[in-house]
């Protein structure tokens, strides 16, 4: 997500020390409500067993299910023309969720597009994140309200709730008609359309599903709604009996800090855990925690190849990309490639483990996505699909550039200092 945290951050440079304002206010959202993972987790099995699978199900909920179809789509002129055409053919509803919704043509498109479904009768929810919204024009939200749209801000501040303003919905979920779902990292804004051609056109990956799993998806976007508004959306409308569409397993399961924020990252932990062969690491925002560190070690060291692809010095935060340089360290020393995408801001949100689980969707590998945030993720068990994942990581991996252990000791000593200061923040990045 692009990180403009200035709500909570503003002042903060660098080379200056926080304003007492922003310490207060650190110290006031330390990093979520729920317990931290304590424990170093114990390898019981690998991926590709039945027990692996199992565990999540249990752990995470809900189970996976089969009989499903996962397409990916590159960038925005692949994700959206799929998603207007998804908006554009519903027949009874539509339920929208996401962080970034800001002015432009491409916002107009949507706004039209959930405007004109919303006149001919069908029931159009939308859950907007009050921060990740704010650039939105009000033009569009007029025009969504006036065709029949009905539209929520996630946690709109209020002095009775002002402790909820640093948790954010960063889920990035559409369902239509109960049958049709779209989740990854794009949010609604200029910077995602395009084929990620320049600097000004970001590169990032979408999915969509069909089969079962999309009623996971759909309970997911109710969970929020229901908390937001108090309604309970259901029946026929929002969850129609479905089919099989596809051959493949898979599970959407969600975080939030109020209900299990710790589930996505020890999701990423029994993954990491569970890695026999390979781990392919794309992140928009990298910037693991020591527990994290730590089993990222323990994989490398029983030979797992640890392959991650980062941003590079086209990136929407300076901070994060200096938080997340100055951890490099032990993993570049114990064989893991760490590259820097050139072309353009790299915002995909995909982990594929031994070609055979493929984890998509809005969660960042940071502690604001393990703790802070409300996620959404759907892990898809399919050497098929794996296997496409993976080439298209090796595509972008040709585009970055790697970073030597050697290269990141030898960083100038302003940068270490730059490096050190941002990641007094970790916990809130």
């Amino acid at each position: 997500m692009p990180r403009r945290r200035s709500y909570y951050l503003a002042g903060l440079t660098l080379l200056a020390a926080l304003s007492v304002p922003a310490w207060i206010w650190l110290v006031a959202n330390p990093g979520g409500e729920t317990a931290r993972i304590k424990q170093r987790l114990a390898r019981h099995f690998d991926v590709e067993s039945p027990a692996f699978a199992r565990q999540l199900g249990l752990l995470l909920g809900p189970a996976f299910v089969g009989g499903n179809d996962v397409k990916l789509l590159r960038n925005g002129a692949e994700i959206f023309p799929a998603m207007l055409a998804a908006i554009d053919a519903a027949q009874v509803s539509v339920t929208f969720e996401t962080y970034i919704y800001w002015s432009g043509e491409i916002g107009k498109q949507f706004a039209d597009a959930l405007s004109d479904r919303a006149r001919r009768g069908i029931a159009v929810h939308v859950l907007l994140d009050w921060v990740g919204s704010a650039k939105m024009d009000q033009a569009l939200l007029d025009e969504m309200v006036a065709a029949g749209v009905e539209i929520r801000r996630f946690h709109r501040p209020h002095w009775t709730n002002i402790d909820r303003l640093n948790k954010r919905t960063h889920r990035k979920l559409l369902v239509v008609d109960g049958r049709i779902g779209f989740t990854g990292g794009v949010g609604i804004a200029t910077q995602w359309t395009g084929n990620a051609q320049d600097p000004d056109h970001w590169r990032d990956s979408h999915f969509l599903l069909t089969g079962p799993a999309v009623a996971q998806m759909q309970a997911t976007f109710m969970e929020n709604w229901t908390k937001e508004t108090g309604k309970v959306l259901y029946g026929e409308r929002y969850f129609p009996v479905l089919t099989r569409t596809g051959d493949t397993p898979a599970q959407v399961f969600s975080s939030s800090p109020g209900g299990g924020s710790e589930s996505m990252q020890l999701m990423y932990l029994l993954a990491i855990t569970a890695a026999t062969r390979s781990i392919d690491l794309s992140a928009a925002y990298f910037v693991p925690d020591a527990q994290s560190v730590e089993a990222l070690l323990a994989a490398l060291k029983r030979g797992v190849r640890i392959r991650i692809i980062v941003p590079g010095e086209h990136i929407d935060s300076e901070i994060v990309r200096k938080a997340s340089r100055v951890r490099w360290g032990p993993l570049l020393e114990t064989g893991a490639t760490i590259a820097e995408y050139r072309p353009t801001m790299y915002h995909c949100k995909v982990m594929v483990v031994d070609e055979y689980l493929v984890s998509v969707g809005s969660t960042n590998f940071d502690n604001r996505s393990f703790k802070l945030n409300d996620e959404a993720t759907l892990n898809i068990l399919s050497h098929a699909f794996a296997t496409e994942q993976v080439q298209v990581f090796e595509r972008d991996l040709a585009q970055a550039r790697a970073v030597s252990y050697q290269e990141w000791l030898d960083r100038p000593l302003h940068e270490k200092v730059q490096e050190r200061l941002a990641s007094l923040l970790g916990s809130q990045l």
